[in-house]
């Protein structure tokens, strides 16, 4: 962890953290609107073949994606300690270094978008039809992946800063161009299902020269924009910098893979006890995703404000950032679940007219209502350790919570059905905040001697 350079800065307060949720939590609940407008678009103009490969190829471009979080989970994190520990260099070379990581990593999909194109549409069982309309749809799309992974790593870099109302600004330019493009090519241009892929590769690119047109006059108003990197371009190269980079990437990217891992189980257990119940918990999952939505916004924030602490080594400043983060985060899931308990109900019946799907999920629904609560200290402990960046302790706590998860569901889902289902699940939360908290200790410890070492060599 880097020592100490400065004076103990303020810890923000609820109110700062509070104003930098909110446009998170607005950024987060636009994020599915691509996918969205998409199924949207084609629905009023194409053929139900088309919808499917629409819906279908957008899920496998969501996992994909997905699975490389760790691009702005890892630029939060390393951009706010180098910001708490005044390192103005290090700052801008994190933007550099994660949008060219990202960049990197996109430009391989592309090359690689037939092997990836193939594995990912034999995973499902499709018709000749669908998978040709969902290819074309991921033939134009896949051309804007380095554009959509390089805005990871700068989505993740400004909310390192703080900066979460231009993050939202950046989702906003995304969404609607991504409409306004669609739109145009499957109305204006009649493209199809195609068009929609290109519409939404060409808004990634747009979207990332939106970026920079934010993120220049952000730079200056910090100093003069070629700050230390005229002089010492070449540490932008630096080994021991880009290990760092890699390693705490690569232990996210495993943690993800775990907490996907963990989320198809649920499908799949589901689905095991009957297409009745994995009906009903297909909807109950859309009421936990939303959740996760508003709740995540803290945990953003809480990766910046930690983050900024662990730069400066400061122990106190890091747990009253914690609790303050925290504290706001229980708030808003004890409103979340009273929100599902009163409106679940109606939600549920809005949402399907399936009498059977609907009695699954009100059977369930009080289970679901408690995720928020089950989970908020999974996020905020996630929040955590991705700030300080434990990602090595978040790897084998998720893989360890894993573990746990499908031993409970072994153990309750014969004997109880598809309550043993949820209760396990509801212990994968408890079990993912439990394997974290372990590494409170061992963060305090850290801190607590680069503090020291840092008054020694004062």
């Amino acid at each position: 962890m880097p020592r100490m350079t400065g004076p103990v800065q303020p810890v923000a307060s609820r109110g700062w953290i509070l104003r930098a949720a909110l446009p998170i939590m607005a950024a987060n609940i636009a994020t599915p609107l691509v996918g969205i407008v998409d199924v949207a678009l084609i629905g009023r103009s194409g053929s139900t073949a088309d919808i499917a490969a629409v819906a279908l190829a957008a899920l496998v471009f969501n996992i994909l994606f997905w699975s490389f979080g760790f691009l702005r989970m890892g630029a939060t994190a390393l951009t706010a300690q180098a910001d708490g520990a005044g390192d103005e260099f290090q700052v801008r070379a994190q933007l550099i270094r994660g949008a060219l990581l990202g960049l990197l990593i996109g430009t391989v999909f592309v090359i690689a978008q037939w092997p990836i194109r193939e594995l990912s549409f034999a995973l499902f069982s499709t018709s000749a039809e669908l998978e040709a309309a969902g290819k074309a749809y991921f033939d134009t799309r896949i051309w804007g992946s380095p554009a959509a992974l390089a805005g990871f790593a700068i989505y993740g870099w400004l909310i390192g800063l703080g900066r979460t109302g231009a993050a939202l600004m950046l989702q906003v330019v995304l969404n609607v161009a991504n409409i306004v493009l669609s739109i145009w090519f499957v109305y204006g241009l009649d493209t199809g299902v195609a068009g929609l892929g290109a519409a939404s590769a060409l808004a990634l690119w747009l979207h990332l020269a939106a970026a920079a047109v934010i993120i220049v006059p952000l730079l200056r108003r910090r100093g003069p924009l070629a700050i230390a990197l005229r002089t010492r371009w070449r540490l932008l190269l630096e080994r021991r910098a880009l290990q760092r980079l890699l390693a705490v990437n690569r232990d996210i990217f495993l943690r993800t893979l775990a907490l996907l891992a963990g989320f198809a189980w649920f499908n799949e257990a589901s689905l095991r006890e009957g297409a009745a119940v994995l009906a009903g918990n297909a909807i109950l999952l859309q009421f936990i995703a939303v959740s996760a939505y508003f709740l995540d916004a803290f945990a953003h924030v809480t990766e910046t404000v930690t983050g900024r602490a662990a730069g400066r080594g400061h122990w106190p400043s890091l747990r009253l950032a914690f609790i303050r983060a925290s504290e706001l985060a229980v708030v808003f899931a004890l409103l979340l679940t009273l929100l599902l308990w009163l409106a679940g109900p109606l939600l549920i019946t809005a949402m399907t007219t399936d009498a059977t799907a609907r009695a699954m999920a009100l059977q369930f629904l009080p289970w679901c209502a408690l995720v928020p609560l089950a989970g908020v200290a999974a996020y905020q402990l996630d929040g955590l350790m991705i700030g300080a960046t434990r990602g090595a302790l978040m790897r084998n706590a998720m893989l360890a919570a894993l573990a746990f998860y499908l031993a409970l569901d072994a153990l309750l889902r014969p004997m109880l059905g598809g309550h043993g289902l949820w209760l396990a699940f509801l212990g994968y939360y408890l079990a993912r905040a439990g394997t974290l908290a372990l590494g409170w200790p061992g963060l305090r410890r850290d801190l607590a001697r680069n503090n020291a070492e840092a008054g020694a060599g004062a």
